[in-house]
């Protein structure tokens, strides 16, 4: 054991700096033998400066595991979670609570993207211009006025009563393309700079992945100034940084920004130098571009992902499509020239010619064949976005994370720092595969890294139960959806609410939304439905002990939704959740295994269900004190031989076979309410 290693466990040990700060806060403190297991880990890899990743089941108290470790050590260390929320969470009660115990004093700074802070000179620039004479923007507008004069941080999560959602927000954050930099008039009272220099000064910085990974992509985001001096990085929810760093490394153009940009040419171009270019008609033309690139696709399938393997995007003409992009390029090259004219008049016609050279190229890259070792997409909506993206993010990590220590342009400070990997799913074997693979870490030795798996401290075959509804329809039958809605409305009753109906569709989303509504119109019982108000508050409703509720979900309420006690009782999951076969890079990845010679299926599509169910029936049990039961709507996961492999990565939970069984538990969970 190292020495941080024996200061870890002192820590968590009965009697422990833990217990006594529990104690004195008349909180229970239990020690768990996972916990420890995972913080010894932790310790062992910083000490060492090796890596570690580390599956630990819902419950065990991961937070604490690595948090501990990190503080012990003195080290400079990066924690990265998967979402704002749990970034705050952790900055505001996790870590202070953990300092505090321990008795360490550690300077700690919450750093988030330029999207989370508002920008003053776009404020003002909004302020002054056309949208605070509508009724609404403009009443938002003085909520946001009125608040920036009292924050320190100008974190907008700070600030209640603005949705998440606001369409005001875009005219009061900066983007990495409209901000100024050192040439904005609010430049020293700048909220991102500021919370940039206190993350340079800091030694405990806590980001978030889509920070981290835009850093990766562009140099732009401040993790490139901490990283260097950074001793360890911790990724928490690690189980998503794949698909967000595949996301940031990607060429993406979107119709949002190429409207924006219009519109901020516009806006500048009034205001600074009014007469000097026709501005309307430099503006239109980028719009107009914009939207005839949008009419070419067509009417396709809402939030659907075109393939685009030649020169357009699968069902769209090709004529069409290139005389699109290339009246797009035009627009920009015009813009461009138009902001050459008045170059000196303002630095924010500077960074509006920047922004039309950046745009520019895009479209040009798209114009052109995509390069061998990715896949490019097109996703259609109200607006579209065109994508180019690797497969994963292995060679990035590989080269970037854990360089070849005999190469000469290896960089030493890199290779000296501690990477923990952590989160309660990370794949369907011990080896954690499915990870390991995606994120290039699968060659790694065991002196460098360390692979562990610790179990949930929680009591699944007592607390909970898994059952499978006998004599279902198939999820390609048509009257699958509807017995799911049936079963969700038999729990919802049985249980006065307390229900949650996780879909793998948006269609199933709103088919058993509509058929919930209807069948308990005038009960006690609300129906919650995703999209209708944002996740907080759709799950604070969920929570509200005077209210009964079921709630019917998709996507990102997989995930990150912790409801304790017994406020959620039963998990409905529609069908077993397998990735896409159409999305275009599931597709690629899959033929890329196939090329391999291995098997697609097999080694890709189930450990992706596998990952996503583990995820979903995470959000039942919370505590030792839960019970509840998961249904799965979808007879393969019994019938089919992957469906035992799928089972098997689930905590181990008795199988109900029959109605009456399910009718029991029913019986047993509305026993408890009391």
């Amino acid at each position: 054991m190292t020495e941080l290693s024996v200061l870890t466990a002192q820590a968590f040990a009965p009697g422990g700096a833990l217990a006594r700060a529990a104690t004195l806060s008349k909180q229970n403190y239990q020690a768990r033998a996972g916990q420890q297991s995972m913080a010894e880990a932790v310790a062992n890899a910083i000490a060492r400066r090796s890596s570690v990743v580390v599956e630990a089941g819902t419950g065990v108290g991961k937070t604490f595991a690595y948090l501990v470790p990190a503080v012990l050590s003195g080290s400079r260390v990066v924690v990265s979670t998967a979402t704002k929320n749990l970034q705050d969470q952790l900055f505001a009660r996790d870590l202070p609570a953990v300092t505090e115990a321990l008795g360490i004093p550690v300077r700690t700074a919450l750093l988030k993207g330029r999207s989370s802070y508002l920008c003053l000179h776009r404020m003002d620039m909004a302020l002054h211009g056309p949208s605070s004479s509508e009724r609404l923007l403009g009443k938002a507008l003085a909520l946001v006025s009125s608040w920036s004069k009292t924050t320190l941080t100008g974190d907008l999560a700070e600030m209640t009563g603005l949705d998440e959602r606001s369409p005001v927000l875009p005219l009061v954050t900066s983007t990495r393309e409209n901000c100024l930099g050192s040439e904005c008039p609010k430049a020293k009272e700048c909220h991102v700079n500021l919370a940039r220099k206190e993350a340079l000064s800091a030694d405990i910085v806590v980001v978030n992945h889509h920070l981290f990974f835009a850093d990766m992509a562009v140099r732009e985001s401040g993790v490139a100034q901490i990283l260097p001096t950074a001793e360890v990085v911790i990724f928490d929810e690690a189980h998503q940084i794949n698909e967000i760093g595949v996301g940031f490394l990607a060429k993406q153009l979107s119709s949002p920004q190429l409207l924006d940009f219009a519109r901020d040419l516009l806006a500048v171009g009034l205001q600074h130098a009014r007469g000097l270019v026709e501005w309307s008609t430099v503006a239109q033309a980028v719009e107009y571009a914009t939207k005839d690139l949008r009419l070419a696709v067509g009417k396709q399938n809402y939030a659907s992902r075109l393939g685009w393997p030649d020169a357009a995007p699968d069902g769209v003409d090709v004529h069409v499509w290139e005389r699109g992009l290339n009246g797009l390029s035009d627009a920009l090259v015009q813009a461009d020239r138009a902001l050459a004219v008045v170059a000196e008049v303002n630095p924010e016609f500077t960074r509006l010619a920047e922004r039309a050279i950046e745009l520019g190229s895009l479209v040009q890259a798209f114009i052109h064949k995509a390069s061998s070792d990715t896949v490019r997409w097109l996703e259609v909506g109200a607006q579209i976005k065109l994508v180019e993206s690797p497969l994963d993010i292995a060679d990035v990590v590989r080269q970037q994370w854990f360089p070849d220590s005999r190469s000469s342009s290896s960089d030493a400070s890199v290779a000296l720092r501690s990477w923990i990997f952590t989160s309660a799913t990370l794949g369907s074997d011990e080896k954690l595969s499915w990870f390991l693979d995606g994120c290039g870490l699968k060659d790694l030795s065991p002196v460098q890294l360390q692979v562990l798996r610790v179990s949930s401290p929680f009591n699944y075959e007592a607390q909970s139960a898994l059952y499978v509804p006998s004599n279902f329809p198939k999820p390609s039958e048509p009257e699958h959806t509807g017995r799911v809605a049936d079963i969700a409305l038999e729990a919802a009753r049985g249980l006065m609410g307390r229900t949650l109906v996780l879909t793998t569709t948006l269609r199933a989303l709103r088919q058993i939304g509509d058929a919930l509504t209807e069948a308990l119109s005038g009960t006690e019982i609300s129906v919650l439905v995703q999209g209708q108000q944002s996740k907080r508050e759709l799950i604070e409703r969920f929570r509200a002990k005077d209210q009964a509720s079921v709630l019917v979900a998709s996507s990102s309420f997989w995930e990150g939704v912790d409801i304790a006690g017994d406020a959620l009782q039963c998990v409905i999951i529609d069908k077993l959740p397998f990735p896409p076969p159409n999305d275009p890079l599931v597709d690629a990845r899959s033929k890329r295994m196939e090329a391999q010679g291995r098997s697609s299926f097999n080694d890709y599509s189930v450990p992706e269900a596998a990952i996503s169910l583990k995820q979903g029936t995470g959000r039942l049990i919370r505590s030792e004190g839960d019970v509840g039961v998961l249904v799965v709507c979808d007879p393969r996961l019994v019938q089919m031989g992957y469906g035992r492999r799928l089972i098997a990565s689930l905590p181990t939970m008795p199988i109900l076979r029959t109605a009456d069984a399910w009718q029991q538990w029913l019986a047993l969970l509305r026993g408890t309410h009391a």
